[in-house]
């Protein structure tokens, strides 16, 4: 019986090694990976022998990774990263493009922006996996470490390995229930509100309150979300104020009305503002399929741009 080595490595032993680590579970990473739980085990079992570790142990209903397959995720990346370079030519044929993509973003840009991408792409390639995972408090060893391709963020992270490009350009807005209350009158009416505002999982807090907090503003919050699709629910019927970006007012808040933030003259020029960038790692600055990619994101966002601001209220 042939024993494996070294050679018996290669691009779909690599990429399903990284899919088992990040989800920690065979079944997960089989099922995003479209390949059965006994395939996987077995290409796992191939592994161990070539590199002599256990590699996953089971831990409760899941496994762990040892310390030496927390040791091997690097080179695995790498080794993955200049396979996709030696085979990606100067030129991308969409029509035989298989693309498998991982995008962070938190619920507003990825309801904003991705449904219209991947129907784009399910157009034009030949086949399009697209896995969306939140960004929360964007970093920039989500783009070193591979764990996802671009970045959708207001707050872009740094680095000379970092790439961005300004895609989008909105700002805040003041929502209510117009069945419960009128819009406040001043910035007094505004504040003595109790307001709604989204606390992402890792307590990160909107750049708007932020702002608001440098400029010795506290607003009454009442109700904190994870999300932004977590307020309507809380919003319907009563008298409370959720600050908001407005492209969301032709979606996920058409059911209310909405003013802008009545604190000009209290806080600094663009304390409203809520741009959107896409980021990404440089090592993909000149893959065509990359390209691609990111161009289809920058239409879309001028495209959802245009087309829903003639929807505010």
């Amino acid at each position: 019986m042939k024993k494996n080595d070294h050679w018996d490595i290669d691009g779909h032993l690599l990429r399903l090694f990284l899919t088992v680590l990040e989800e920690g579970s065979i079944t997960a990473a089989g099922a995003r990976l479209g390949l059965t739980q006994s395939a996987v085990s077995q290409n796992i079992q191939r592994l161990r022998e070539i590199t002599r570790d256990p590699l996953f142990v089971r831990a409760g209903r899941g496994i762990l990774p040892t310390d030496h397959a927390k040791a091997l995720a690097d080179p695995a990346q790498r080794l993955l990263e200049a396979l996709r370079d030696f085979s990606s030519g100067s030129q991308f044929r969409p029509e035989s493009a298989e693309i498998t993509l991982t995008i962070a973003a938190n619920d507003f840009q990825r309801d904003l922006l991705l449904p219209a991408l991947f129907q784009r792409l399910s157009d034009k390639v030949r086949h399009v996996s697209l896995r969306a995972i939140p960004s929360n408090l964007p970093n920039a060893e989500m783009l070193r470490t591979g764990r996802c391709d671009l970045l959708i963020t207001p707050l872009p992270p740094q680095g000379t390995d970092i790439m961005q490009k300004h895609i989008l350009q909105d700002h805040y807005a003041c929502y209510y229930d117009p069945t419960a209350r009128d819009a406040p009158r001043d910035a007094d009416d505004y504040l003595q509100a109790r307001h709604i505002t989204v606390v992402y999982t890792d307590n990160e807090r909107l750049n708007f309150d932020k702002i608001l907090e440098a400029s010795g503003i506290r607003r009454n919050i009442a109700v904190s979300v994870p999300n932004f699709s977590g307020v309507p629910a809380f919003l319907k019927g009563t008298p409370m104020l959720a600050t908001m970006p407005q492209l969301l007012a032709g979606t996920l808040m058409r059911d209310f009305a909405s003013c802008p933030v009545p604190l000009k003259g209290r806080t600094p020029a663009n304390f409203d503002q809520l741009p959107m960038y896409l980021a990404w790692h440089r090592r993909s600055q000149n893959d065509a399929a990359h390209r691609y990619i990111r161009g289809l994101i920058e239409e879309i966002s001028q495209k959802q741009s245009s087309t829903r601001s003639q929807t505010i209220r």
